[in-house]
């Protein structure tokens, strides 16, 4: 089966600092179901796979509109697994089902603001480099943070703590949203921090982390805001 380009959602149902995170209802959907139905608009993707420990999520992911073709080992579904180990077991157990795959994007199951376009735009700079990602700005200079060691308060980097904001450095990180590769580059563990990826950049507006129940009633608040 030649597939050409594959998403793969990596959505575990072991989350604890917001149980069951994943297919928690926002604004009346599954949370999983916005990266769906984003990746659905893309046109880009031969099949769009969800990989995931848990039936009730496997059973959601189907109904919005992804395949689950494997359940995710337990061994791979632990608090301290990385997405990368995950997305090179995707990957060779497509291949072993004779999946022949080019291209493969890792999108993140709770990121309801990405659009179509920043994936698009992610795969578009493939032509370039074989890696890209979705990259934003921090909101304040890093060159002006500030740390506490032995328990006294000083400046993190103390040769910029006198700078004017103007004069420093933009510094850009990880969004969390989506990871683009050739599958060569995914399955040799690649570097997305380095000169063989591209960011694609997204306003600091449309990046939310979730990691407690502030962060996802703010959520709730931008979504209802644009529905």
């Amino acid at each position: 089966m030649n597939t050409g380009n594959i998403a793969v959602i990596p959505a575990r149902g072991g989350s604890q600092r917001i149980p069951r995170k994943n297919i928690k209802l926002l604004n009346g959907k599954p949370l999983i179901a916005y990266s769906i139905e984003t990746a659905i608009e893309t046109n880009l993707f031969d099949r769009i796979i969800v990989s995931t420990d848990d039936l009730e999520i496997a059973a959601v992911a189907k109904e919005w509109g992804a395949e689950t073709p494997f359940m995710r080992p337990d061994d791979l579904a632990d608090h301290f697994t990385g997405t990368t180990p995950v997305m090179q077991h995707a990957l060779r157990t497509l291949i072993n089902q004779q999946s022949k795959i080019e291209k493969a994007c890792l999108i993140y199951a709770t990121c309801p603001l990405l659009r179509a376009s920043d994936i698009l735009d992610g795969y578009q700079a493939l032509k370039k480099t074989p890696l890209s990602f979705a990259a934003t700005t921090y909101d304040f200079p890093v060159q002006r943070a500030l740390c506490k060691r032995g328990g006294k308060l000083q400046p993190m980097y103390p040769d910029y703590i006198g700078k004017r904001s103007q004069d420093l450095e933009e510094a850009i990180h990880d969004a969390g949203q989506f990871y683009w590769g050739h599958v060569e580059q995914w399955l040799s563990n690649p570097n997305f921090f380095s000169g063989m990826a591209t960011p694609i950049m997204l306003a600091r507006h449309r990046i939310q982390d979730l990691d407690t129940e502030e962060d996802w009633q703010r959520l709730v608040n931008i979504v209802s805001s644009i529905e």
